[in-house]
């Protein structure tokens, strides 16, 4: 090696010492979470004042029924048993037979008297807390395509997760740990880690996943005693900087943040996952010792979402334990389906939702509660209910959101949404304003054009925001 060769790779080296430091830490927003200024378009403060500083989606795996939870349908009852009276669309398999009404009644609750199905016994005590979307509209029938366009607002993989957008506008409150955390109670989304992923966004915005139970994250428990880890961490640095000096560090900065926050991981995420130090109250009130074992795992999630809002991770998703029945897809025996994913989540939800109160942190905590769509009106077969893109509901809690609010109405037989209609783009530019981001101006640049969360579309949900 020349000198000049010894001095440009040295020059590297000590380039990517200051560069780790620097992309290790996301407290800093919306300037330090874009990478580089040509590639992106980020802002040093947010745009209008943030009414959220953390988002937890509550992500209910396969599309629960709107007229079996949000949005009764009392006419359902008198056609029961008979050809539906509307025109229906072509279902995901056309298996289509008469009309089906609810096997579960509704009661209304909270001062706001807002109905809920008795699937849920304990989310009414938090119904004033609860803002409904019973309009909100899905582009897609299919699970895949329907779930990476509710996780990421296009329906093909490779565009990044909402978490991830989140992430990369406005970084992470802990150096660490990530700003985008997936909580896997056992299943992950028809779609694939895709759901989580970073797309063209910079690599470390993806969405780290972490268990409820045993080990949180797979080899978080340092093996090595630190002065072994000390030189493996200095031979990854030399490597990277032979390779940043052929390539250019911009190929390689997101690998160095992951491997400065994974370092500092294995000490932040045992402390985060160590769940039983949580006291005995907390522990009932969740659920922890419920005789339905995926309650006791969705309470586990729930709680460490709480904790992980604690330490200041920007972006929760939750998702569903396995149960019974296939997720909330209910296509035959609706009745076990949906009450065996209902008893999983009830009473864990309902505890989040009490314990960030009672802690001060549900009013800069919101939170989402959707499936990707929801379901038919008649049945599928004799027993269940098909793919209904058309109209379902949804709902959000907390982070300036007007609670004990009903927004918008599908028709009489909840086929169609068709007041105020929403649409998964309007949920993603309303989860963003709660957190003080412009949906139109958070953009990066990739294949010759400005990409955001909603593309070309969205807008903010109205009356939901308080």
């Amino acid at each position: 090696m020349s000198r000049r060769d010894m001095l440009a790779a040295s020059g590297s080296g000590l380039g990517l010492l200051a560069l780790s430091g620097l992309f290790g830490s996301t407290r800093s927003a919306f300037a330090a979470a874009g990478g580089s200024s040509r590639d992106s378009r980020v802002l040093a403060s947010t745009h209008s004042r943030a009414r959220a500083r953390s988002v937890i989606f509550l992500y209910q795996d396969g599309g629960p029924s709107q007229m079996d939870t949000f949005d009764p349908k009392p006419r359902l009852a008198d056609y029961h048993g008979k050809p539906f009276p509307m025109a229906m669309a072509p279902t995901q398999f056309n298996n289509n037979g008469n009309t089906l009404a609810s096997p579960w009644k509704f009661s209304q609750h909270g001062q706001s008297g807002i109905p809920i199905s008795e699937l849920f016994p304990n989310l009414g005590r938090v119904a004033d807390e609860l803002c409904v979307v019973r309009s909100m509209t899905s582009e897609f029938s299919e699970h895949t395509n329907a779930n990476y366009f509710l996780h990421t607002g296009s329906g093909i993989p490779g565009r990044p997760s909402m978490g991830a957008w989140m992430s990369y506008g406005l970084g992470s409150e802990n150096d660490n740990l990530p700003g985008f955390v997936v909580v896997e109670g056992g299943l992950v989304p028809p779609g694939g880690l895709d759901c989580f992923s970073a797309g063209f966004l910079p690599a470390r915005h993806q969405g780290s996943i972490l268990r409820p139970r045993g080990e949180a994250i797979a080899d978080a428990t340092p093996r090595d005693p630190e002065a072994v880890q000390r030189r493996k961490r200095q031979l990854i640095g030399q490597l990277d900087s032979a390779f940043a000096h052929e390539t250019g560090a911009e190929a390689i900065d997101s690998a160095i943040a992951n491997h400065e926050l994974a370092y500092r991981m294995q000490a932040a995420v045992p402390e985060l996952a160590e769940l039983d130090g949580e006291s005995a109250d907390t522990k009932a009130l969740y659920g922890f010792d419920s005789p339905f074992e995926p309650t006791r795992i969705y309470a586990r999630e729930c709680c460490l979402a709480r904790r992980l809002v604690e330490r200041g991770v920007r972006f929760i998703e939750v998702t569903c334990p396995r149960t019974i029945g296939d997720r909330w897809d209910q296509h035959g025996d609706l009745k076990a389906g949906h009450e065996a994913n209902a008893r999983a989540v009830d009473q864990p939800i309902t505890a989040l939702i009490l314990d960030l109160k009672r802690r001060g942190l549900l009013d800069s905590t919101l939170l989402v509660w959707s499936g990707e769509f929801g379901r038919t009106p008649f049945a599928q077969g004799s027993n269940g209910r098909d793919h209904n893109p058309f109209g379902f509901s949804v709902w959000m809690a907390g982070g300036g959101i007007r609670g004990g609010s009903i927004i918008g109405a599908t028709d009489e037989f909840g086929y169609r949404s068709v007041d105020k209609i929403c649409r998964v783009h309007d949920l993603h530019a309303t989860v963003l304003h709660q957190m003080g981001v412009d949906h139109r101006r958070l953009t990066f640049r990739s294949g010759g054009r400005d990409h955001r969360l909603t593309d070309v579309h969205g807008e903010l949900i109205e009356g939901a925001i308080g």
